[in-house]
């Protein structure tokens, strides 16, 4: 959020470069008048520290002089030194989540964010906030995450470009969507896409509109993410640049597989994963990698020693680069699926079990997959007693999601298990959840 005065009222650029060059004056022992003597008029200089007035460029430059201070100072409230160490604790942040080093990353940002020095420094200030959700987000405190892009999003907009103000959009989407809040992810998604018109598309709003595209299609709008699909896909034709063509081929790859166009889906994120693979990032390449792999399982299971083997260099691919906790949940999940169309339950435990051990209360989404996925391995293991355990544990998390058709899905598979299991009271309330959520 922009600065404050004390009682709470806001405090633009301008009324902050105003108060410095008062404060100054006053301990310089300077009256308007004899600051602004003979360059400028003393009734200039008092519009300027009341913040009537925004002074130019070379009126700063002038003032700085006449104050024996640095216009560094002078326009940021800080000294240059103060400067260099704040551009140097950014970077040093920056490298830290591009790394994959989350909780340093986390630690630097946090570290930054309390420097009294950013109160002048809008633009800066917003990078490090930024930064700050985006490890927030990478070691799934989504909570947290939602709540800074969200104070992002809604204050702040002088120092936002319209590039960043989609990124921090796509970033509050995407966090929406992993904790299962469907409608807020929407709700997100198509205000800030309805605020450009849509003859306006360049990569950064097919990037919105993708992960738009995937909460459409998580949500249960299926109708809905297949007319969008079509609208991105044409979009990105038009643009014809490797991130919108990757972007939109991959959304539309998953909307189309789920429903029932399975070569379809292939032809899509093949196209995604050829370009990637030559213009992309590692983080997304590994990312597409094993979502190519889940579909390839999907759609050609004969294919599941294959699906395994690309998911396993996936999960390589993603320690190796700067991936979020959730991607390395995801794959691991990806990875006992594969396991169990193989037949290997003892494969299959110890990677659901990794995402087990890695995913918080917190992702609620995840949390209730991971569980699940232990409890139906348990369950195949003939280890009941373990297998309710890890039923109940996911059926907590599930009651806290809105009620859309993947969770739909998760209690149907919960109530099938529970039934299997004779705990038919058990089973019957799962039943009955999963027919809410689908409004039945």
């Amino acid at each position: 959020m922009g600065p404050t005065s004390s009682q709470g009222v806001h405090v633009t650029s301008q009324d902050l470069v105003g108060q410095r060059i008062k404060t100054i004056r006053r301990q310089r022992g300077l009256s308007q008048a004899q600051l602004a003597h003979p360059e400028l008029s003393d009734s200039y200089v008092s519009l300027i520290e009341s913040g009537k007035r925004t002074p130019t460029p070379a009126v700063l430059e002038l003032l700085a002089q006449k104050l024996d201070c640095s216009l560094t100072y002078l326009v940021n409230g800080v000294t240059a030194e103060q400067m260099e160490e704040l551009d140097l604790g950014l970077r040093f942040a920056r490298m830290a989540l591009e790394n994959g080093e989350f909780l340093e990353a986390r630690r630097r940002y946090r570290e930054l964010m309390d420097d009294k020095s950013l109160v002048g420094l809008a633009s800066l200030r917003q990078d490090v906030q930024f930064g700050y959700a985006r490890s927030l987000e990478a070691c799934a405190e989504l909570d947290e995450a939602i709540e800074m892009l969200d104070s992002l999003l809604e204050s702040d907009t002088e120092a936002q470009t319209p590039s960043r103000r989609v990124a921090i959009a796509v970033a509050l989407c995407r966090c929406y969507r992993e904790r299962g809040d469907f409608q807020e992810g929407v709700d997100v998604g198509e205000r800030i896409l309805g605020e450009t018109a849509r003859q306006h598309w360049n990569d950064d709003l097919v990037e919105l509109g993708a992960t738009l595209l995937s909460v459409y299609f998580w949500r249960g709008d299926l109708l809905r993410a297949r007319q969008f699909a079509t609208e991105l896909l044409s979009a990105a034709e038009t643009l014809a640049s490797p991130r919108s063509t990757v972007a939109a081929c991959w959304n539309a790859a998953v909307t189309a597989e789920h429903l029932g166009f399975g070569e379809e889906a292939m032809s899509l994120i093949e196209r995604a994963l050829a370009v990637q693979s030559e213009t992309g990032g590692p983080r997304n390449l590994a990312r597409l990698r094993g979502a190519y792999a889940k579909l390839l399982l999907q759609v050609r299971p004969s294919e599941a020693e294959l699906a395994r083997d690309i998911t396993l260099r996936a999960m390589s691919e993603l320690k190796e680069s700067s991936a979020g906790l959730g991607d390395i949940i995801h794959c691991s999940l990806y990875l006992a699926r594969c396991e169990l169309a193989l037949g290997d339950l003892n494969a299959a435990l110890g990677y659901a079990q990794q995402a087990v051990d890695l995913v918080g209360e917190n992702n609620r989404s995840l949390h209730s997959e991971a569980h699940l996925m232990l409890g139906q391995i348990y369950f195949m293991q003939r280890r009941d007693q373990e297998c309710t355990t890890e039923l109940s544990v996911a059926g907590e998390s599930l009651k806290h999601l809105s009620a859309t058709r993947k969770v739909a899905e998760s209690w149907h598979h919960a109530a099938e298990t529970m039934s299997q299991l004779g705990d038919h009271d058990a089973s019957v309330d799962a039943y009955q959840r999963a027919l809410s959520c689908v409004g039945l």
